[in-house]
């Protein structure tokens, strides 16, 4: 099967999970990027990437690199590059673009002079065009531009990992869906390890434990645009589905999924019987500082709220009683927490032994891991 290279997209901090999912997948020659890792695979490691990866945003395969130092040149480089066998007349397009340099100011004028020369090259080579699709689109094409330098991928994903499907509702300021897989991964969590999501919210954090305990590939629902490329494959994309289904175990999971808010509880709720998780998450209401764990150990996930994201009256007292709940009754515990209050940060009163800078919901957040020690150390 013939081999070429994939780039892989993912949220800034991640890059080194996703280069370990990458590797247990059978990627081969990885090398990290900016929020992205570039890997040589097939169509075979394409699809199950697509099915699997808990950690990427999107899968691009390069098709095209040339320079272009203005508009004029991006256009004639592009309408050079023979579309039509990527493209049908009936199939419906579109193009994202990034740019960083001096050479192009606006991504969306970029993505213009591409799509125009697109058309154009259609007019003259088929007498008619496809249509352009930023809803729904049957094909995604990528431009993206470092300085004068531009390279064209076809976007295998389309809507991107993190859409897994399964929360219809949430709170206000649900995390990431890959943001939390990777940082359960980046905790070394196993199936066997007790399980606390004790600020829930939308229950992200345990819905997404309850598929990496269980093995479930978490797109396996999905539709893809590489299902519209000309040379996918049916049958060996049912085959690599088939063999990702039938890794699927039931463990007996210990995820216990806590939240103040009624309404809250509702969503989780919903959501965990969307992704088919319910049976594996113990949800019921609880105020994480007046309630106790019931293992002996275990790993605690937090994401609080900090003042960007939900106001509470006095920031500094809510994160000095999660500092001091977490070390009255989680002795002998891991606590994982993410924050992008790092002033509030500093009042839970623990000495973090990871900190790891990431993006949650568009803001710089910090993931502290804090290992609570019975007695003293």
């Amino acid at each position: 099967m013939q081999k070429y290279e994939i780039v892989a997209t993912t949220l800034m901090g991640l890059e080194n999970v996703l280069m370990q999912e990458l590797t247990n997948l059978g990627a081969q020659n990885i090398e990290k990027l900016r929020r992205a890792v570039r890997f040589v695979g097939d169509d075979e490691l394409l699809y199950k990437a697509n099915l699997s990866a808990r950690t990427a945003l999107r899968f691009l395969v390069p098709i095209e690199d040339f320079s272009a130092e203005n508009e004029a040149e991006l256009y004639s480089q592009a309408k050079v590059f023979p579309w039509e066998k990527v493209l049908h007349l009936n199939q419906t397009f579109s193009i994202d673009a990034t740019i960083s340099g001096n050479h192009f100011r606006h991504s969306q004028y970029v993505a213009l002079k591409v799509k125009d020369a697109i058309a154009d090259r259609f007019r003259e080579k088929k007498g008619k065009r496809p249509d352009v699709d930023r809803e729904n689109p049957d094909i995604v094409i990528n431009i993206h531009v470092t300085g004068s330098e531009v390279v064209i991928s076809l976007d295998s994903t389309g809507l991107s990992l993190d859409r897994r499907g399964y929360r219809k509702k949430s709170n206000e300021a649900p995390i990431n869906e890959v943001l939390a897989a990777g940082i359960i991964l980046m905790s070394g969590w196993r199936s066997d390890i007790p399980f606390y999501d004790p600020m829930a919210g939308s229950g992200t954090f345990s819905i997404e434990a309850a598929l990496i305990g269980t093995k479930t590939p978490p797109n396996l629902n999905r539709v893809f645009c590489l299902q519209n490329w000309r040379d996918f494959d049916h049958i060996l994309y049912n085959k690599v589905k088939a063999a990702l289904k039938s890794e699927i175990i039931e463990p007996d999971l210990q995820i216990f999924a806590r939240d103040i808010l009624p309404k809250n509880l509702e969503i989780i709720a919903e959501n965990a019987e969307l992704a088919g998780m319910d049976e594996y998450i113990n949800l019921k209401k609880a105020d994480f500082f007046e309630t106790e764990p019931t293992t002996e150990n275990g790993i605690v996930f937090l994401n609080p709220p900090y003042g960007e994201r939900m106001k509470i009256e006095d920031v500094f007292d809510f994160y000095s009683r999660i500092g001091d709940t977490l070390k009255q009754k989680y002795a002998g515990f891991e606590a994982w927490m993410i924050s992008s209050d790092k002033e509030a940060i500093k009042k839970v009163g623990l000495r973090g032994e990871q900190k790891i800078d990431l993006l949650n919901g568009g803001l710089e957040a910090r993931l502290l891991k804090y290992e609570l020690y019975k007695g003293k150390k």
